[in-house]
């Protein structure tokens, strides 16, 4: 009796939840046992939180084309032990470089860490390809793409704890060691395909194959898209806790307790919105399915937005922002699920492509928002997002069915 290739999810899982544990990691080390001892400032952990999201976005699209070209199966060995060891280097740095030199070397490694972590979305958006039916992708790629969620909201509580009691040095060397062990658990149970650990490598293509990749209309409009759901996440991931400690002077545990909800709505929306585009399927074409629910997903949670921002009571405020955030992610799985097919063979490609471009948007977000927080009110912020996140579900519109041949390319690639 054939296994089911299902089984590959799990472990995708495991890998996308501690890559995003790894990225959150320093911003909780940094905010709660770097900054302040020693004269490092805030700049300057800014400094090494830049690092990483520089090279994460400036190496997404060669990592798809890597993955693309070698296979995910490879890429993504080469990116969990390479996070796992660089763990283990931050905790080393922790232990052994003196402050002065402390955070040029953690730009350093961070800046690698960022380059090596590009490559996750996309080589695990590919796998799902590979290994599962179209017309359950939505719903498996809403399962990894939640456990991000999921590993961010954790982050705080669980890498803070191991931190209270061994020093942020040596929390690194367990989240090392747990990285290391998952990546060989992948090298083992993982593959490019259900039938085949390691696939063949792809010849390389020619340039003309890459612009009509970019001359795509509908990648092009699904790009855009899928810039307005990161544009509402990041400005959530970095601000939403400061909003609800600060802006709405509700104290740190509340603010935590809040910004952990708001956080694990997302992951349910992620989930949520994968399943139903792919019970959706079932009456509708696959493509209808995802447009339905990404343009339903962008125009509630803008509604849910504004109605969150003009609500006056706390409990009141963190409902709508949570029910905004679960609409407004629930169009992610969606675009990721088109954008591999869209791209067909150059599958992880594409989604770097998307990826890239929402990752702007991510540097944008948190800039953007505080200026116009103070400028005009921390209510026309969100309410940008909000904006944003309707003319997103409107883009959608335009994304029309996807060339017959597509789903096909990425099943036989």
């Amino acid at each position: 009796m054939p296994r089911s290739p299902w089984r590959v999810v799990p472990i995708l899982m495991v890998l996308v939840f501690l890559g995003h544990f790894n990225r959150i990691a320093m911003s909780v080390a940094g905010s709660e046992q770097i900054i302040g001892k020693g004269g490092v400032t805030p700049t300057q952990m800014g400094v090494v939180y830049s690092a990483f999201l520089l090279t994460y976005t400036l190496m997404m699209t060669p990592m798809g084309v890597l993955a693309d070209r070698f296979g995910p199966w490879r890429v993504l060995t080469v990116t969990m032990i390479g996070l796992g060891v660089g763990s283990v280097v931050t905790g080393s740095v922790g232990l052994t470089v003196g402050v002065a030199q402390l955070v040029t070397t953690l730009v350093l490694v961070r800046g690698v860490m960022g380059s090596l972590s590009s490559s996750l979305h996309p080589s695990v958006a590919r796998t799902v390809g590979n290994w599962i039916p179209v017309e359950r992708r939505g719903l498996a790629n809403g399962l990894t793409l939640a456990s991000a969620m999921v590993g961010v909201a954790l982050t705080y509580y669980f890498f803070g704890s191991l931190m209270d009691a061994t020093g942020w040095p040596t929390a690194f060397f367990f989240l090392g060691g747990a990285t290391l062990l998952a990546g060989i658990a992948w090298i083992a149970l993982g593959g490019d395909f259900p039938t085949a650990r390691r696939g063949v490598p792809a010849p390389s293509e020619g340039i003309s194959a890459w612009r009509e990749l970019l001359g795509q209309r509908n990648l092009l409009l699904l790009t855009l898209a899928y810039t307005a759901v990161c544009y509402f996440e990041y400005l959530f991931f970095y601000w939403m806790q400061y909003y609800f400690g600060t802006v709405l002077d509700l104290g740190a545990a509340t603010s935590r307790l809040y910004s952990t909800i708001v956080t694990l709505s997302m992951a349910l929306g992620v989930l949520s919105g994968g399943g139903i585009s792919d019970r959706l399927s079932r009456r509708l074409p696959p493509h209808q399915a995802r447009r339905t629910v990404s343009v339903l997903a962008g125009t509630l949670g803008a509604l849910f937005l504004v109605i969150g921002v003009v609500a006056k009571d706390a409990h009141w405020i963190v409902l709508w922002f949570s029910c905004g955030a679960f609409s407004v992610t629930a169009a992610e799985a969606p675009c990721w699920t088109a954008a591999i097919e869209l791209g067909g063979t150059k599958g992880s490609t594409a989604g770097a492509i998307m990826n890239t471009a929402g990752n702007v948007a991510g540097f944008i977000a948190p800039i953007l928002t505080p200026w116009i927080g103070t400028s005009f009110g921390w209510g026309w912020s969100v309410g940008l997002g909000a904006l944003i996140s309707l003319a997103g579900a409107l883009v959608w519109l335009g994304v029309t069915p996807d060339p017959p041949s597509a789903a096909r390319r990425v099943s036989r690639a």
